[in-house]
């Protein structure tokens, strides 16, 4: 029998604590696409296609930091239910609610969303090993259980690094909102609201027409060598492709240079180790706390965490960070390093 396409099926996703759900949804809610995804305080959603043919929208809400019981977080509306909740010993929750046209696909739902949170990863000897380091240290205190945002959809997060290159955060999501408006999929049987559009799939891109969209002519050719080797099978960004068969593909890939590789494989392929040391803005956070870039490779093999830490910095500075930011800004030159 095929579901109300209406109703909302609920699922408890357990994962290890500590969990920094807010820097998570932070980082996903400034690279949302438009009508694809949508954050808001305690909660990010967005649409999906399920095996058959189904679609939908899913949302996954984190639970809440200690100490703020287990109500909805504060602009979360009412109706979407409470807050995911703190389980026994050491599990959190993560709640999960879909809204699906078919059933047949809510295991794929499941472990895509586990992957798109990192909820299997195991905080507690990756926060040891990176506080280790007294770089990372303040950041890491700030953040404890902070998580690597993975991606729902490998080949819809490649398409978003690839016109990433060389803008803005903000900018890549509005590119990235007016390709899905184009060539997406409109959802047909949901209510009104603002996720109304099915990402598109590789055959969709490969020969589509990008022009007028702001991409470059470049970009253009790269998006569709990356969509046609995906459709064909020759690249494939899917949970338990190899990493290293995956980052061999990507570079064959005319426009796809190593920071585009590492950050697809941090988020798509769920790398712990990658590090896309050319980053601008991994680049900046590093300066500000006086690191040189070799400094990195302390912190394997746990690298792609460290990234985060990063971003997160750069984003919301923690008062450590800030402080040792002033105080290498008056120090000798030759000191500013120790």
């Amino acid at each position: 029998m095929t579901p109300d396409p209406g109703t909302w099926h609920t699922l408890r996703l357990a994962c290890r604590e500590p969990f920094d759900g807010q820097a998570l949804l932070r980082f996903l809610a400034a690279r949302a696409i438009p009508a694809v995804e949508e954050v808001s305080p305690g909660r990010y959603a967005r649409t999906v296609r399920v095996p058959g043919g189904g679609s939908g929208i899913i949302e996954l809400v984190p639970p809440p930091v200690p100490g703020d019981g287990d109500e909805g977080q504060p602009g979360h509306a009412g109706h979407r239910g409470q807050a995911g909740q703190r389980g026994r010993g050491d599990d959190a929750q993560v709640l999960l609610r879909a809204r699906i046209t078919g059933l047949r696909g809510t295991g794929q739902v499941v472990s895509r969303c586990r992957r798109l949170f990192d909820l299997d990863a195991d905080p507690e000897p990756i926060d040891a090993a990176l506080a280790a380091d007294e770089v990372l240290a303040p950041l890491v205190a700030a953040h404890r259980g902070l998580r690597v945002p993975g991606a729902y959809d490998g080949f819809e997060l490649a398409v978003r690094a690839v016109v990433g290159q060389q803008v803005s955060v903000a900018a890549a999501s509005t590119l990235a909102g007016r390709l899905a408006a184009r060539h997406g999929t409109r959802l047909g049987t949901q209510p009104a609201g603002p996720l109304t559009v099915l990402f598109p799939r590789p055959a969709e891109l490969a020969g589509a027409d990008l022009s007028g969209l702001g991409l470059t002519t470049r970009r253009q050719v790269t998006l569709r060598a990356l969509a046609a080797a995906c459709a064909a099978g020759r690249l494939s960004l899917e949970p338990g492709a190899d990493p290293e068969e995956t980052a061999a593909r990507l570079v064959e890939l005319p426009g796809v240079g190593p920071w585009t590789v590492a950050y697809i494989m941090i988020r798509a392929a769920g790398d712990p180790d990658a590090f896309p040391g050319s980053d601008l803005g991994l680049r900046r956070a590093m300066a500000r706390l006086g690191c040189e870039p070799g400094h990195a490779g302390r912190w394997r093999p746990w690298r792609a965490y460290a990234a985060v830490h990063l971003w997160a910095a750069l984003a919301e500075p923690s008062p450590a960070l800030t402080a040792r930011a002033r105080a290498q800004a008056v120090m000798p030159a030759d000191l500013a390093a120790t």
